[in-house]
């Protein structure tokens, strides 16, 4: 297998030459570029990338650290961590977790082992100031508010966004609201300041009027049929976690022949297109937006801490 040191006697120019035009580097002449070039077209020679990295101490390449690359909420924040990322010619590693917290560590070390060149972390599963002990390694960008100096964050004021949700429905004139999380309170930051925001606008306890663990069509169908027929309330309006669960309640919805808005309000989560086509009230918090800042903070460097700013998209199911 040819080595650099044959390209360069071949090229006619030095090894540091071709390490240059191997990495693009700009101060290369373009006539030694291009004898470099070809001798590496007629030799082909494929460049030891890791090496190369480890030589370098970069790899172009980040990570996003997230529970599942298969749910609607994550998929938006990677697609902007990919836009992004492709503007500025990095690769995007996913390393999905399933919430495991070792899993989640392992993925931390490949940080400290400089296999990535920093982390965008889009939900955890260990603590924050875990997480912050791996920030000397390189920059880490976390989904949530966070005061730790050495952690940087691309957040959606999520107590704020809730609460506004609530209020949009209690002013419609709605005040039996049930509504949907993700994971228990006891774990997810998300779904303790759903709960406590309910608890702001309703003055109720929200762990009565509240389901976890929904994030599909199904869950959306198995929610209300939770809260009309094992509960036997008769909730005027619904806030799903997700536009896919909200589908899930119209579509239970319409099966017991009730009406929506009519008989039955439903206000969706991040503007997804089944929202679009089923016409959902929603409250977008622009998690595209959300991953392309959180490259952009990434890439920058610097510990910098951003909001997104959420916005309520009203439709005709509310």
């Amino acid at each position: 297998m040819p080595n650099i040191k044959e390209i360069a006697k071949q090229a006619g120019v030095s090894v540091t030459t071709v390490s240059r035009v191997l990495n693009n580097h700009p101060y290369v002449a373009s006539d030694k570029r291009e004898r470099v070039q070809k001798v590496i077209q007629e030799l082909d020679y494929i460049p030891n990338r890791s090496a190369t990295n480890l030589a370098l101490g970069k790899t172009n390449t980040v990570g996003v650290i997230l529970p599942y690359n298969d749910h609607p909420w994550f998929d938006k924040v990677v697609n902007g961590v990919l836009d992004a990322a492709f503007r500025k010619k990095y690769s995007v590693t996913l390393f999905p977790t399933g919430y495991d917290a070792k899993t989640e560590e392992k993925y931390l070390m490949m940080l400290k082992t400089k296999q990535v060149d920093g982390l965008i972390i889009a939900s955890r599963a260990n603590t924050l100031e875990l997480i912050s002990e791996y920030a000397e390694y390189g920059p880490i960008v976390v989904s949530e508010e966070t005061s730790l100096p050495g952690l940087s964050s691309a957040y959606i004021d999520r107590s704020k966004a809730y609460q506004e949700g609530f209020r949009f429905l209690k002013e419609r004139g709605y005040h039996n609201v049930c509504f949907t999380n993700g994971r228990a309170r006891s774990i997810s930051p998300s779904t303790r300041n759903k709960m406590k925001a309910f608890e702001a606008v309703f003055g109720k306890k929200a762990k009565n009027y509240a389901l976890n663990d929904c994030y599909t069509v199904q869950d959306g169908i198995r929610a209300a049929e939770y809260f009309f027929e094992e509960k036997g309330m008769k909730p005027d309006a619904f806030y799903a976690n997700g536009d896919e669960v909200a589908a899930g309640i119209m579509v239970y919805a319409r099966q017991k022949g009730m009406r929506v808005p009519e008989d039955i309000a439903i206000l969706g989560q991040e503007n997804l297109p089944i929202g679009l086509v089923l016409e959902l009230t929603t409250l977008d918090h622009h998690l595209k937006k959300m991953g392309e800042t959180a490259f952009s903070i990434f890439y920058s460097k610097e510990i910098r801490k951003e909001r997104i700013a959420h916005e309520l998209i009203i439709r005709k199911s509310v």
